[in-house]
């Protein structure tokens, strides 16, 4: 749900978008693919006219080299594909989330660990450790199926642990914080 100057809604195309494609070298789609996700590409957007009748026109006046590019694109996907399944990544399988769960029998007396709902990334931590915190409060940001999913206070306390950071991996029921119980003492 992050918007930027193209996505003023959770989703980029509309109905009847057109997208035109353009030749890119190999370092330039992969910084792409990088930076995407991050909301750091500026996409160029035209509002125009759809006529049904020059689509047309323009598809009988490039058959031959629709066809010609469209084999190109065919042999250049499978190409890519044959490097994947070389390279393993046809088949990849995730590597395990950091497994920077620390035992329950480690968590101290008083210490409320905060778990992950879903499994995902850590797209953003939003407190540090040490740092006091309000029931309810944003303590993490995670990112899961184009979602974030805010990771909240339960309770008033103090951050102890963080113990995932920006960008790791995680699985639904990790721990990813501890959060110390606010005492009685501290509610007056």
């Amino acid at each position: 749900y992050r918007k930027t100057a193209e996505f003023s809604q959770p989703w980029l195309l509309r109905f009847f978008d057109q997208i035109r494609f353009y030749e890119v070298s190999a370092d330039e789609l992969a910084q792409f693919r990088r930076d995407f996700p991050k909301g750091q590409v500026a996409l160029r957007i035209e509002e125009t006219e759809f006529s049904l009748s020059q689509y047309e026109s323009g598809l009988t006046e490039n058959k031959d080299s629709i066809a010609t590019f469209m084999e190109m694109r065919e042999k250049a996907f499978e190409e890519e594909l044959q490097r994947w399944r070389d390279n393993g990544q046809f088949t990849f399988t995730p590597p395990e989330a950091n497994e920077s769960n620390a035992d329950i029998s480690e968590i101290p007396a008083g210490v409320l660990p905060i778990d992950s709902s879903v499994s995902g990334n850590v797209w953003k931590v939003e407190v540090e450790e040490g740092e006091s915190v309000s029931v309810g409060q944003t303590l993490m940001i995670l990112e899961s199926m184009k979602m974030e999913i805010e990771i909240h206070a339960q309770q008033a306390g103090k951050i102890t642990k963080i113990l995932v950071g920006e960008g790791h991996d995680v699985h639904a029921g990790q721990c990813l914080i501890w959060l110390e119980q606010q005492k009685e003492a501290d509610n007056d």
